[in-house]
């Protein structure tokens, strides 16, 4: 139900994780050769192939967690992992980041490496709205 404050934050947390990631680069090395999420499926190494695919996963578990709206409790649990799927692409993200070859040279970092924070965050308003959800319809049963 789109209607409800964290179906909107879970909303934009999935436009975020997959959309935004074709628009925003991860990085730009130093011959000016910018590089997309998607870009990142032709390269050789595993660590860089599973980006993609967690950026991936976690849009779309954000868009099942909008239509679990009546079940919130399992809504919440996918929350929780959607968070520690973003949190295992930011690490993934970083460790490339710090063992990139020719670093010598200084490359741009780009605004795409941001993304999976702002999930986060996110995800983690969407949880206390959710919650706080769960909480009104639980005194509202004691009322009964």
């Amino acid at each position: 139900m789109i209607q409800r404050i964290q179906s909107l934050y879970l909303f934009i947390g999935a436009i975020i994780s997959l959309g935004l990631t074709f628009v925003f680069s991860l990085w730009e090395n130093v011959v000016n050769v910018e590089y997309y999420v998607m870009n990142l499926l032709v390269e050789k190494e595993i660590t860089i192939k599973i980006i993609p695919i967690l950026f991936l996963l976690s849009g779309l578990m954000s868009l099942v967690s909008i239509f679990l709206f009546k079940k919130r409790k399992d809504q919440f649990v996918i929350n929780r992992l959607n968070i520690l799927i973003n949190l295992i692409l930011l690490g993934v993200l970083i460790y490339h980041l710090l063992t990139l070859s020719g670093e010598m040279q200084v490359s741009e970092k780009g605004i795409g490496l941001g993304l999976p924070i702002i999930v986060i965050v996110l995800l983690v308003i969407a949880n206390k709205a959710i919650k706080k959800d769960e909480d009104l319809v639980k005194s509202v049963d004691r009322l009964r």
